[in-house]
């Protein structure tokens, strides 16, 4: 049995997203998803529309995921992979080679992208449409 592990925030969960969940889990038999805190996040200067328990619940729903885990900071990636037996650590290629340190333990990926689609893209996009808003409204 082959097990896969990828890590994300997941917030506004989109296209992109399930793309990269059912990449991940074609390359073993099982996937285990790590689904960043909102602690986390703060820490990294970001800020979730949505909060954790609902992110890890849109996670957990999809067919491709067999687990949900928390990620609540950037070392525990040695010791997720030693503690589930993980073989396979997979990541889009945003952040191609920022996990190599990995290599040690388990096989590292880095999945291409699903072109134009982004959560970041999209909370610039409800920005926009949400001060259009308020400008139309005042």
């Amino acid at each position: 049995m082959k097990t896969v592990l990828t890590y994300g925030t997941f917030d506004l969960f989109h296209i992109g997203h399930l793309n990269l969940l059912k990449r991940a889990r074609e390359l073993g038999d099982k996937l285990i998803v790590a689904v960043s805190t909102d602690e986390f996040n703060a820490t990294k200067g970001k800020t979730t529309l949505m909060p954790f328990e609902h992110r890890v619940e849109l996670v957990r729903s999809v067919r491709f995921v067999d687990e949900v885990i928390a990620e609540s900071n950037w070392e525990q990636k040695i010791s997720d992979v030693q503690q589930h037996k993980v073989d396979v650590f997979v990541m889009g290629s945003d952040w191609q080679g920022k996990f190599d340190f990995l290599k040690p333990y388990c096989d590292v990926v880095y999945l291409p992208r699903t072109d134009n689609v982004s959560s970041t893209e999209l909370k610039k996009a409800i920005q926009v449409f949400m001060q259009l808003k308020r400008d139309f409204l005042d």
